[in-house]
């Protein structure tokens, strides 16, 4: 309830063995006995003393008393140096040396420990670095000094003469990372291969160890061991983590390197290892610690608001609780004021680094079922109006409502739609394009510095040639299509520079000019535009030539005499390129100029409770006379009893003598304040009929 569950308790002769899932982020200082006790201390207000308290700073006895012979006078220094290549990689290095040890077994209550906690015993040395491990959370490992290779010489036990004479070669440790090619036979006899990402501990010859995974089989312990160099270390979780996975090698030191270590736990963990190893093994300690450790550690401080960890836990402790809770988990109160107070954190820690960490830690200590259950009590502010989304949504539900289908492409092209819809030009003499070493002039495209593919050399300046290439892919499935997108375009300026400007495009295919220029119309309605009209387009030649569009069958879309986009079918020479057999129209309107005219604002008209009539209407007209043209003329004729006119038949066959065409409209009376006689209806429509025949070349077919 405060710290981690048990998995499970087992009893083993006459203790119990707790089997304790420790969480992922306390690995740096729970994953060790003292760690658990500690933990257990502050759950429960318990006193805690550490089993290292008491040899904090040990120097035994021995090293300085009579009976130490020649070596009272000797330091750890004088037998080993050490050397660190990389000091990110190894933060700390802390050695010590232990002469005349007895290596044999260890005493039995160590190997029983050792075997619950699931070790193998091996000797007395090896088993206290290990059983040290486990009780404080710091791997070590031990070397024999004497297997250490020197430069120059092979190693003698020293004597006091020998320390003062300038050529005894003390042995070297050096922590670097491996060469190319080098290897190592571990512990285990297993040989591995290393290379430069592996940290290894090296003699002045070769690698002893594996840094922070495992030791070489070279200088291992055995029972002709008499000095030992003991090592407790800290080494870069990310180094270790690499290597492990590299070599495919995971020990309990790598797993515990893997979470981070306090380097500060290395001092404690070999000064209780040594006094095990005189304790359980003899010999004799040289004094003093071989200590790398370059960038000290410091406590971190923590400023905690008494206030915001009230709002956040949703409760009120009391001061004097939560300054108990702070001191039973070691944290250290410097300073108290104005309901805020700096907090000093131990730097095994590492988990803890904001106020919301301490206040967690309190949260925990005190009880998170003391803490009563409640619903939080918050403002819910809408979010501010995206208008540009609001408008690309309602065009693409209108669009959808109509039977289209939204297809989303990617906003690159290749060459060959560049040059097929005039983005791109053949260069002529003494034309130059340094940028590119394409044979086109590009003026109108962005190409890509460096595309995936051929097929996305450019960016896209409409939204057609991407959606052809989706009609001419599906086609040959479905009888009909009717797709429609809204994205970016990309454009070159010269002025301004790349920028990037919205579009809508809509496609279906067949012979569906009509059906297209209804769409639009439906659209700009519900998107509250009025003065809408269609514009005739006259390219020129040039334009005719390398033009998008059909020369007879588009217009321009027009608001408030504003180009807004184009309809029309799609240049026979366009869809020949693409090898489509049909015919395709589409509509591309700018959705920049489409999204700032659109209003919510409709006009409210009731539907007419009075019938409505409908009579027809059909009229030979030459070919190049506008249907706007003829609708203007029944519109203007018909006044206000005219509610609607629909064209729904375009006749243009070679029967029709005088290169003339008919044109058949549906045109329905309707009154909004009564019937409308058959004889009224009658008159409107022998009007109509005299208005449109006053027109040169017209005639309405009766």
């Amino acid at each position: 309830m405060h710290s981690f569950e048990v998995s499970e308790v087992k009893k083993i002769s006459n203790d119990f063995v707790l089997d304790i899932d420790v969480l992922p982020n306390r690995a740096c200082d729970c994953f060790s006995h003292t760690g658990i006790a500690r933990e257990l201390a502050a759950a429960i207000n318990l006193n805690y003393r550490s089993p290292t308290s008491i040899i904090r700073n040990y120097n035994p006895p021995s090293t300085s008393s009579r009976r130490a012979g020649p070596y009272k006078k000797l330091k750890s220094k004088e037998f080993v140096s050490v050397g660190v290549k990389n000091k990110m990689a190894c933060p700390r290095y802390t050695a010590r040396v232990v002469t005349d040890v007895r290596v044999g077994p260890s005493p039995k209550w160590i190997r029983e420990r050792l075997k619950v906690c699931g070790l193998r015993p091996i000797n007395n040395v090896v088993d206290i670095a290990n059983y040290v491990m486990l009780e404080i959370g710091q791997p070590l490992h031990a070397f024999d000094l004497e297997k250490l290779e020197s430069e120059n010489s092979k190693f003698q036990i020293p004597n006091s003469k020998q320390i003062q004479n300038p050529k005894f070669q003390t042995k070297k440790l050096i922590v670097r990372f491996a060469k190319e090619r080098e290897k190592i036979v571990t512990l285990d006899g297993e040989k591995y291969d290393l290379d430069e990402n592996i940290l290894v501990i090296a003699d002045a010859k070769k690698p002893v160890a594996i840094a922070g995974i495992k030791g070489g089989k070279i200088p291992e312990i055995d029972k002709k061991t008499k000095i030992i160099v003991l090592e407790s270390a800290n080494f870069d979780s990310r180094v270790v983590r690499r290597g492990s996975k590299k070599l495919g090698l995971i020990t309990d030191a790598s797993w515990r390197f893997e979470h981070g270590l306090d380097p500060n736990l290395t001092e404690m963990a070999i000064n209780r290892a040594v006094y095990l190893i005189q304790k359980n093994a003899g010999g004799k300690v040289a004094t003093g610690i071989i200590d790398f450790y370059p960038k000290k550690v410091l406590p971190k401080r923590i400023k905690l608001d008494l206030d915001y960890a009230e709002r956040l836990l949703g409760v009120r402790i009391p001061v004097a609780e939560i300054k108990n809770i702070l001191k039973r988990l070691d944290f250290q109160l410097i300073n108290f004021r104005n309901q805020s107070m700096m907090v000093g954190v131990p730097t095994r820690r590492l988990d803890v680094s904001l106020p919301e960490d301490l206040i967690e830690e309190i949260g925990r200590i005190y009880g998170y079922q003391k803490i009563k259950s409640a619903f939080p009590t918050a403002t819910l502010i809408p979010p501010k109006r995206n208008i540009e989304i609001f408008w690309e949504d309602m065009t693409k539900n209108i669009l959808k409502e109509a039977g289209f289908t939204e297809v989303y492409n990617y906003s690159f092209f290749g060459e060959k739609e560049a040059k097929l819809f005039g983005y791109l030009k053949e260069k002529g003499l003494g034309e130059e394009d340094k940028s590119s070493s394409s044979p086109f002039v590009n003026s109108r495209v962005i190409e890509v510095e460096n595309p995936l593919s051929g097929e996305q050399k450019y960016l896209r300046a409409s939204l057609i040639p991407n959606l052809l290439k989706n009609i001419e892919k599906n086609f040959r499935y479905f009888p009909e299509i009717k797709i429609f997108e809204l994205g970016k375009t990309f454009h070159p300026s010269p002025k301004l520079g790349e920028r990037e400007k919205r579009a809508l495009t809509g496609i279906i295919t067949g012979d569906a000019f009509y059906q297209v220029k209804g769409t639009v119309d439906l659209l700009l309605n519900k998107l509250g535009i009025s003065n809408i009209y269609f514009d005739s387009w006259k390219p020129s030649p040039e334009q005719t030539k390398l033009s998008t569009w059909h020369p007879k069958k588009c217009a321009e879309i027009k608001i408030d005499g504003e180009e807004v986009g184009f309809l029309g079918e799609i240049s026979p020479r366009v869809l020949h390129s693409l090898d489509f057999q049909g015919k395709v129209v589409l509509f591309d309107i700018d959705f920049e100029k489409l999204s700032k005219i659109s209003s919510e604002e409709h006009e409210y008209r009731p539907i007419s409770k009075f019938p409505s009539a409908v009579r027809d209407i059909a009229i030979l007209v030459p070919r190049q006379i506008r249907v706007e043209e003829v609708l203007n003329k029944i519109e203007a004729a018909g006044g206000r009893l005219i509610r609607d006119i629909d064209l729904f038949d375009i006749y243009e066959g070679e029967e029709i003598p005088g290169g003339k065409k008919n044109l058949a409209f549906h045109l329905i009376y309707q009154s909004g304040d009564r019937t409308l006689s058959s004889k009224e209806i009658d008159q409107i429509q022998n009007k109509i009929i005299l208005v449109l025949e006053k027109e040169i070349g017209w005639e309405v077919r009766k």
